[in-house]
């Protein structure tokens, strides 16, 4: 496995030593962010992650190995660089094969995490079932993923241009343990609330510890999703989001944009239609979204 895993020294010190580690995506350094905010903001969340007590570890894939942990030299190359691949599952094997520069979704870095024995990730929206499932069958590795890791992922719930109600369902047939941190509706990523209730709620990180602890020490494989709304202060407007959402759709498919470049087109589209609000609401709900996963991390390291 060493062949093809790199594990930054300062994040296999704290694993072993049993200190807190959270894990970042790479995707939205490369693609969920145009530069220079997505530098900053990539700094920035490991920035948060060290004041609240853990280490961070952001996963990519660089030099033929899946990193566990990024260098700042690592975090400019994702951030600049023009071909940047999309990592997932099915992208990994070819990725590390060929030595290329990749940043990874959700899924990739749950792999990441699961391989390094990291158990809490924070992230922006996790992917899901998106909207028209019925004729295109789109729906996000993100799901079966989280299904097989024994890691919680801290999300701003599910990304708005997905099917949320669907969404929710994929993630209960998945085994997937639901649960809205201080809520009792599921947040909409860029809006606090969808109208769709959360299955479950937890108030504190100590109780979401809990239930971690409960649930592995079983030997229950698979994951949570920690459905963190965004604060009200940073909430995009909601009609002004659908409306731009609905109108990156119709735009998307009249130039047959599909598959994993959909989501990326579909977050620019809107920020671009939102005058850049949405982009702000993005980053400050993935800001709230790693406090909120470094205390969790921090709570489960010392049960």
């Amino acid at each position: 496995m060493s062949d093809f895993l790199h594990i930054l020294p300062e994040v296999q010190e704290a694993l072993k030593s049993g200190q807190a580690v959270v894990a970042l995506e790479s995707t939205i350094v490369a693609h969920g962010m145009p530069y220079p905010q997505n530098l900053e903001t990539a700094q920035r969340l490991e920035s948060i992650v060290r004041a609240g007590g853990a280490v961070p570890a952001t996963v990519a894939v660089v030099n033929g190995k899946l990193q566990v942990g990024c260098t700042i030299e690592d975090l400019i190359a994702l951030a600049t660089s023009p071909d940047v691949l999309k990592v997932s599952r099915r992208d990994l094997p070819l990725a590390l094969a060929r030595k290329t520069l990749g940043a990874t979704t959700v899924s990739g870095t749950l792999i990441g995490c699961e391989l390094a024995g990291v158990r809490v990730f924070a992230t922006g929206g996790i992917g899901g079932v998106h909207r028209g499932v019925e004729g295109t069958w789109d729906i996000s590795a993100d799901i079966p993923e989280l299904a097989k890791s024994s890691v919680a992922v801290v999300s701003a719930g599910a990304k708005s241009i997905l099917d949320l109600p669907k969404t929710l369902e994929a993630l209960e047939t998945a085994g997937v343990t639901v649960v809205g941190y201080a809520t009792d509706d599921f947040p909409a990523f860029f809006t606090p609330t969808s109208g769709i209730a959360a299955p479950h709620r937890v108030d504190s990180a100590r109780e979401m510890a809990a239930a971690m602890h409960a649930k592995w020490s079983l030997g229950l494989e698979g994951g949570f999703l920690i459905a963190n709304p965004i604060p009200v202060e940073f909430s995009a407007d909601p009609g002004q989001v659908q409306h731009a959402i609905d109108l990156g759709l119709k735009e998307a498919a009249s130039k047959g944009v599909s598959g994993k470049d959909l989501t990326p087109f579909l977050l620019r589209y809107v920020n671009e239609a939102t005058e850049g609000k949405s982009l702000a609401a993005n980053r400050a709900l993935v800001e709230h979204n790693v406090a909120v996963g470094t205390a969790v991390a921090v709570a489960y390291a010392s049960r």
